[in-house]
């Protein structure tokens, strides 16, 4: 039957109509469900132990806001009362190992910190409490044993600094307690723009109380608990150890000039801080004991409508071990042959303290713009000009920026590191997405104009005092590698797994629907995310194109695409720093016309991603421009780069002759293309590859890929930062790619999945023996002993040895597991 035209018509436009509502009643939903899940993500993830720095200390993610730590120092004898105390973390402090036990950033956990030197182990334990506004409340309980070979009588003295850093917000002292200090409890009462009005509690907590009988407990008891309010400049609140340190000398010389030198008072009551509470932004809190000992700080915001109390954090302790130790096993279980009890302890541990270090971070970095603009890199003899310029540096402040973000090392490396991040990233991505997606956008929000992100972030007084001055200023042409993109490759692949059943987003959230996981359970806010995202990614990349490019024009070079080569900039003669890869042999001298394997092999897989991106927002003609420059790159990797002689890829540069001409230093350069992923299952290049990584007596060994070839005559020279250490983010591309390499069948499949049942292997049990051994993940291993190097306590991308335990071992047949990289 046919319909009249104006039938036909008026139908067409109320199914338009009925359409567009629709449309709009979505949108307006998705956008809500957007809002209530970016509300509640500030809400979960608002306070943390966000100070990574400090053993222990506690801040929102606000910037001016309300920051605590812990110290602590055995006082038994006046030699080492000093050296004993114990804030930031620091290499080589007498310490058998430390850190987080088990940690979810949502919910808090638990941390073990073997003083060895002051002969006690320290717990720390932190919770969130669900409920109210601006955060809701926190709590976390301090406990002190002594350790096996300490005196009966150990005397320990425990501090905890709270600083309010926004101006005029100052916190008042509940009660003065008596001249001596308070019998019980320590009330702070504050009130700030950020965080509203809040309570925070020091309990008199369990433990004994060393003894003297010299007149001095008269003006000191050590069976109290002692306040001393401080107000001071802002830019001094950091500097927490040598402000109590100040307090401590007044306090003695005090006493020294009472009692004389001869007659002092034991050193547990001369290095006690007197009661002097009051309204400041600087309260010390100090107890003294002999013994063991526990105490909790338990903070109420006023929104949650009543306090939390140490039962209160009893309950949740006990609610987050059960809830970290099912979603470990649910996510990261090791598989056969580590599934023994003491690789689960390894992996929570690694895992618990790659989230544990996440901070946050604010305040201005140091940046010279003159030097990119005068400075081109383009001329030869560049390297010697750039040292040169730097007497005539110009640098300047710029911010104050803020970064959530996780960190390499605690005692070294406590701030981000772009190049780093995409590394930490990757674990993190499987436990809880949208945190992943927090950090992400935190870092994005650091881009410049351009499209330039400082490759390391040094952000404030604090963060400057852990780097050496000609270390500080950031040069925004220069680049790091882009492993963020790894992330975002991984959030895709999850994106496109989801079918997106299940009823709607604000009736599964309703319904108590993981959080963690809402920006996939929801894949419409994933797309989004990602749509709100693409354009600061689309700069970057640009970014990189505009300030990393390779010459091939002007050098006469042959290749398929006139466009697709790249070079670091910030080179000298012996470091590309930028590269991330520092000390590696590259061509020699420097000149303007070499070509980076490994930095185009990081375009190409920049390049791969954006075009999955650009595909999930609906902007196909950016799709077709990812990959026609894709198709470039992996055709002038073999035109630019593969060395017929050599059989295998190499750096490139020019000659004498002005001709180009490749320089060959096997080892993880030479791996790239590998290691990105560009290389087709059936290329026999890849079988060079494979031959070259399995070889003993190249890269190959015990404890994983060495960063350099045992033949080469750069083998463990002058620094050997990367010229043969083991280090584990590369091991593990390797072993990714391997796996999917074996299981993509094809003439080269047996032999990759044999290498990756051996690297993984190697790898598991060399970072897991140091461990046992020396109780720290390290900055790199060993390839002839297997032993930890260089800086303790990395458990930033070292912990992605909890991801290689989690994937399977691969038999005859080809075997997936749960993570199908």
């Amino acid at each position: 039957m046919a319909f009249p035209s104006q039938l036909t018509a008026w139908l067409s436009l109320l199914f338009f109509a009925l359409s567009w509502q629709s449309s709009a009643v979505a949108a307006q939903d998705e956008g809500l469900l957007n809002g209530e899940i970016g509300r509640l993500n500030n809400q979960s993830l608002l306070w943390g132990p966000y100070r990574p720095n400090l053993y222990f200390g506690v801040r929102p993610r606000l910037p001016k806001s309300l920051a605590t730590g812990l110290l602590w120092a055995k006082v038994d004898n006046y030699v080492d009362v000093q050296s004993s105390f114990r804030y930031t973390c620091e290499q080589n402090e007498g310490m058998a190992g430390y850190g987080w036990e088990e940690y979810d950033t949502r919910k808090g956990g638990v941390q073990s910190i073997h003083d060895a030197g002051n002969k006690i182990d320290i717990t720390t334990t932190f919770v969130k409490v669900p409920g109210g506004g601006h955060g809701g409340s926190w709590a976390a309980r301090i406990k002190g044993e002594p350790r096996e070979d300490a005196p009966s009588d150990l005397k320990t003295t425990v501090m905890f600094y709270i600083a309010s850093e926004a101006l005029g917000e100052a916190l008042e002292v509940a009660g003065d307690g008596s001249d001596t200090g308070f019998d019980g409890d320590v009330t702070f009462a504050g009130k700030s723009g950020v965080l509203g009005d809040y309570k925070l509690v020091v309990t008199k907590g369990k433990g004994s109380h060393p003894s003297s009988d010299h007149a001095a407990t008269d003006l000191r008891d050590l069976e109290k608990t002692t306040v001393t309010s401080l107000t001071l400049p802002e830019e001094h609140l950091w500097q927490a150890k040598s402000i109590i340190f100040q307090q401590l000398k007044v306090g003695v010389d005090e006493i020294i000039k009472e009692f004389g030198p001869e007659n002092a008072p034991p050193p547990w009551q001369v290095y006690q801080l007197p009661n002097k509470p009051n309204i400041g932004n600087v309260h010390i809190v100090q107890k003294v004991f002999e013994g063991p000992f526990e105490f909790d700080m338990l903070f109420s915001s006023g929104s949650a409508g009543k306090d939390t109390t140490s039962e209160d954090l009893t309950r949740e302790i006990k609610t987050t071990t059960e809830a970290f130790n099912e979603k470990f096993s649910d996510i990261f279980a090791p598989q056969a042959p580590f599934k023994a009890d003491k690789y689960r302890k390894f992996g929570r541990s690694m895992l618990s303290n790659l989230a544990g270090g996440i901070g946050y971070f604010y305040g201005q970095h140091v940046v010279d713009r003159s030097y990119a603009s005068e400075y081109d890199e383009e001329n030869e003899g560049f390297w010697e000009e750039t040292a040169e310029a730097r007497g005539r540096r110009q640098e300047q402040l710029e911010g104050p920026y803020e970064l959530f973000s996780s960190i390499p090392s605690r005692p070294f490396f406590p701030r981000g590191f772009l190049w780093d991040e995409g590394f930490h990233l990757l674990p993190i991505v499987d436990w809880d997405i949208d945190l992943t997606l927090e950090i992400v956008k935190s870092w994005y929000n650091l881009m410049d104009e351009d499209g330039w992100i400082a490759r390391e972030q040094i952000l404030g007084d604090e963060a400057r005092s852990k780097v050496p001055a000609e270390f500080q200023v950031q040069y925004p042409h220069y680049a790091n590698p882009p492993t963020l993109y790894l992330v975002l490759e991984a959030f895709t692949e999850k994106l496109q797994k989801v079918n997106g059943s299940g009823g709607s987003g604000k009736e599964r959230l309703s319904q108590g629907e993981s959080l963690e996981s809402a920006h996939t359970d929801n894949p419409e806010l994933g797309v989004e995310y990602l749509r709100s995202l693409y354009p600061l990614l689309r700069r970057q990349y640009l970014w990189f194109r505009k300030t990393q490019y390779g010459d091939i024009t002007g050098y006469d070079r042959e290749a398929f695409s006139t466009k697709e080569a790249y070079r670091w900039r910030g080179r000298s003669v012996q470091h590309i720093l930028t590269s991330g890869l520092d000390d590696y042999p590259r061509p020699q001298p420097p000149h303007p016309g070499e070509l980076h394997l490994d930095l185009i092999s990081w375009m190409g897989m920049m390049t791969r991603t954006l075009a999955k991106i650009a595909d999930f927002v609906g902007l196909p003609e950016d799709v077709q421009e990812y990959d026609k420059a894709y198709n470039g790159i992996v055709r002038n990797l073999e035109d630019l780069h593969w060395s017929n002689s050599e059989e295998t890829f190499c750096d490139a540069t020019i000659d004498d002759f002005e001709e180009h001409t490749l320089v060959c230093h096997k080892g993880y350069v030479t791996l790239f293309p590998l290691l990105m992923g560009l290389l087709q299952h059936d290329d026999f290049k890849l079988g060079k590859l494979l031959d070259l990584l399995g070889d003993e007596e190249e890269l190959f060994s015990p404890h994983g890929i060495r960063s350099l070839s045992k033949k080469s005559e750069f083998y463990g020279t002058d620094e050997n930062y990367w010229r043969s250490p083991v280090w584990i983010n590369i091991n593990y591309l390797a072993i990714v790619q391997l796996r999917r390499y074996a299981l993509k069948g094809g003439p080269y499949a047996a032999k990759a999945k044999d290498l990756y049942n051996r690297l993984r292997h190697n790898i598991i049990e060399t970072v897991y023996k140091s461990w046992e051994e020396t109780g720290f993940a390290w900055e790199q291993y060993n390839p002839e002993t297997g032993q930890g190097q260089r800086t303790q306590h990395f458990t930033g991308w070292t912990s992605l040895v909890v991801k290689i335990m989690a994937m399977d071992e691969l038999s005859g047949s080809s075997s997936h597991s749960r993570d199908e990289l």
